[in-house]
């Protein structure tokens, strides 16, 4: 499909609006469909801005470009000498896989579980926003810096306690039959990011052997690898052999942004030139699960047993926040399995949350994502 961001949707995007339209007809129904569970992790999220020129106290030009802070980072090297950039802090959140899907699923008036990162006691920051929620904290809270550009963004993290959490942890400090308690009756566990959890893999072969002794298991566990570069090959190995023994007993969904796929699929299948599309299906031979989603600025695509859907993006030419744009999608994904909706409809609703995320820096209603459906096709 194509690379470049389309002027106007193709066939198959116009028939996942029609089928996302269908799908939300009868409303989100939180009561109907069970409540959510999202591990392990937890971050705050301070949101930076770098300056380009100052011309006094009050007046800055920002640096626009990632491209143009890493011409300024080349030019350095190659005249041996040091760099400042001067740096601002514009806002500040909770963030991670937890918080940012957990904001998601509440706002959507589901019955959310948080178990993670959030300090003993809990730090202010979660508690003021989390604390009407089921909430459990078994760790220490990363800190994430998180630079915006107008291309793209520069995360600087202090990784926090999920660097050492495995199934024996995790009993350790939450216990496995209160998790276990936890996911009965839910409709997603979602699980994020692999990448800053290694031994996340072990969590996923406890949760296996485990799973017979829920009464009710969820239908669906989602799983962000996050930026699996950091990842070596055992991990990697371990993971693939994890994901596909849990997908044996429910659905598992792994979703990676595009530069993911393709490092999944280098890692698992060899270094070559390969489409988005085939990028993602070699990473769901690979691994095995349900599903395997790759999502993009341009294109999203969900591999499946039946084959790979392809659903255009519409372009943002004035984005408000791209940070944790990748976790919305993930947001309106889940939502989309919760709903029982086909791929192709799961991951256009997770190009709607996204998108309104981007343009509004805000996190859509359930009225806003009908609405930002309903007008999918006029917004290229």
């Amino acid at each position: 499909m194509a690379d470049s961001p389309a002027d106007e949707p193709d066939h198959e995007t116009r028939d996942a609006v029609a089928q996302a339209q269908r799908g939300l007809e009868a409303g989100f129904a939180p009561d109907a469909h069970g409540h959510v569970v999202f591990g392990f992790d937890g971050y705050l999220d301070r949101v930076r801005e770098v300056v380009a020129d100052r011309s006094d106290p009050e007046t800055y030009e920002r640096l626009s470009t990632l491209a143009g802070f890493g011409e300024r980072v080349e030019q350095s090297v190659a005249a041996e000498s040091s760099l400042t950039f001067e740096w601002l802090q514009d806002g500040s959140r909770t963030g991670g896989h937890t918080c940012h899907l957990g904001r998601a699923f509440d706002t959507w008036g589901f019955e959310t579980t948080l178990i993670g990162m959030y300090d003993d006691p809990v730090r202010e920051p979660f508690d003021a926003e989390f604390g009407h929620l089921d909430l459990h904290s078994i760790g220490e809270p990363g800190v994430t810096d998180a630079v915006e550009f107008d291309d793209g963004k520069l995360m600087l993290t202090e990784i926090g306690d999920t660097m050492d959490l495995d199934w024996a942890t995790l009993d350790e400090r939450f216990g496995h039959d209160r998790l276990l308690a936890r996911l009965d009756g839910a409709a997603l566990l979602g699980t994020g990011y692999w990448s800053e959890t290694p031994d996340l893999p072990d969590v996923y072969h406890g949760l296996r052997d485990a799973w017979d002794r829920i009464e009710d298991p969820p239908g669906t566990v989602l799983v962000d690898p996050g930026d699996v570069r950091k990842l070596d090959t055992d991990r990697l190995r371990a993971g693939r052999d994890a994901i596909g023994r849990l997908d044996e007993v429910t659905d598992v969904v792994v979703s990676s942004n595009r530069a993911e796929t393709g490092i999944l699929a280098d890692a698992y299948d060899g270094a070559t030139d390969r489409t988005f599309e085939e990028s993602a299906e070699v990473a769901f031979d690979a691994l095995g699960p349900t599903w395997f989603v790759g999502h993009g600025v341009d294109r999203s695509v969900v591999v499946t047993g039946d084959g790979t859907h392809s659903v255009a993006v519409p372009a943002v030419d004035d984005p408000a926040l791209t940070t944790s744009s990748g976790d919305h999608f993930n947001a309106g994904l889940a939502i989309g399995r919760v709903l029982g909706l086909g791929a192709a409809a799961s991951i256009l609703l997770g190009n709607a949350v996204a998108g309104h995320f981007v343009r509004t820096a805000d996190q859509p209603s359930q009225t806003e994502i009908v609405a930002f459906v309903e007008d999918y096709v006029e917004k290229f």
